[in-house]
């Protein structure tokens, strides 16, 4: 049996396509807890596509927005999965901290690119011309300003990730069966946890 985590909540931030969603998912099912995707939260909350919030509001407006959802977040949110522009508000950071421990999802530029399409349909938060290399230039210092934990995801498996968070956050992978019996891991060669 897994060891209990010592939390009831936790916040993945990082670049879109960084993989939040998925591997929060997994993290909420082995733990037990909620799973809350708050660019889900939004949109159902709004009763529209992101692009078309933002399309409405404009960046800036659709940050003030999104601090907002944030700072309503329930004490119960259980494994936190964010929009990649959370980071430009200070008062949405500190509620999601105030929760429990934020981790920030490293994924390189490179690695992004080959998972997102079009970030304009996607919905991603950037000035005019930006591209994703400027983007996560912009990003990565506030990431890393928030976060209690980084963890380098390189081009992991949403599964690799999962583990890499739980040694990141004390858990004892070696004795956890959160993906013993998953074909994705077997075969595999050992895996560096090292963060």
């Amino acid at each position: 049996m897994a060891r209990r985590q010592a939390f009831r909540n936790m916040a993945l931030i990082g670049m879109p396509g960084a993989g939040k969603s998925t591997v929060g998912v997994l993290l909420a099912k082995h733990w037990a807890l909620a799973f809350t995707d708050t660019d889900l939260l939004i949109q159902t909350g709004e009763g529209r596509h992101l692009a078309q919030i933002i399309g409405r509001l404009g960046i800036d407006g659709f940050c003030d927005l999104e601090s907002r959802y944030l700072e309503g977040l329930a004490e119960t949110s259980g494994v936190i999965a964010t929009g990649g522009s959370v980071v430009y508000r200070p008062a949405g950071m500190a509620r999601l901290q105030a929760l429990g421990p934020v981790v920030y999802l490293d994924v390189p530029p490179p690695v992004l690119a080959g998972r997102l399409g079009d970030l304009d349909r996607r919905g991603v938060i950037r000035a005019p011309g930006q591209d994703l290399a400027d983007l996560h230039r912009e990003r990565d210092p506030l990431y890393r300003r928030y976060a209690d934990h980084v963890v380098d995801c390189g081009d992991l498996t949403p599964e690799r990730v999962a583990l890499r968070i739980m040694a990141t956050l004390g858990v004892d992978v070696a004795a956890d069966s959160l993906f013993s019996d998953r074909a994705v891991l077997k075969g595999d060669a050992p895996m560096d946890l090292s963060v």
